[in-house]
Order: structure tokens, then sequence, then C-alpha cells
């Protein structure tokens, strides 16, 4: 028997860190290299979106593709596994839009006032 309570921490273990559901909301239609996401993602720091990103690949989330180029390139794209995260990913945004108002008022104020431009629409 597992020692988690419940097999979604296992799903929950995957998406936890501030700038995971970022990444993978960026990453769901395209192969992107390092710099395009420090462009979608201004505010995240290049430590933390490193860390977030070889977390990611570890979990096999997503894909990392390193090509033997002068200077190396290095491209993301979602695993099967990332791609099958992606309709969870949705559902949770779209309750976050429907129920708002019985967030945590901090969250749901902000969500009110400025859509974040890393939001699924």
């Amino acid at each position: 028997m597992s020692s988690l309570p419940c097999p979604a921490y296992q799903v929950l273990r995957l998406l936890a860190g501030k700038w995971k559901p970022a990444i993978l909301f960026h990453l769901r239609s395209q192969t992107l290299r390092f710099g395009d996401l420090r462009r979608c993602l201004p505010e995240v720091s290049q430590k933390v979106l490193t860390a977030q990103l070889k977390e990611l690949e570890s979990d096999g989330v997503i894909i990392r593709t390193l090509y033997p180029d002068v200077p190396p390139r290095v491209e993301y794209a979602l695993s099967p596994l990332g791609v099958a995260l992606l309709p969870l990913l949705q559902q949770m945004h779209d309750f976050a839009l429907n129920h708002g108002d019985l967030l945590a008022p901090s969250d749901a104020a902000v969500a009110r006032e400025e859509p974040h431009p890393t939001e699924p629409s």
C-alpha cells in the first residue's frame, strides 16, 4: 500500500510548483526553447525556470531535446504524460473562473482584477 492517502497526490506532485502549470500551458501547442519560455514567463527567474523544467523532465511530464549545434540548442515539448495533464489543467482553470468567489479572498481578488497572461482562455 502506498504511503500517500490518495492517488491524486501523485498527480498533484507533478503540478506542484508555482510555474509548472504556466510552463505546461505554453508548451501545450508547440515545442519551445529555453529563451522562448523565458520570454513567455518574464516574472520567473532563470534559476527557478531551470529548476522547474528539470523537475518536469525528471517526472516525465516534458521531453528535453539537446541538439549538438554550436552553440547547443535545447528544446522542450510535452511528453504523452504532459499532454494527458492538459484537460486537468483546463478543468482547474475553469473551476477557478467559475468558483473564484469561494477561493481564498486574496487569490480570487487577484484573478478577478487582472487575468494573468499565462492563463488558458
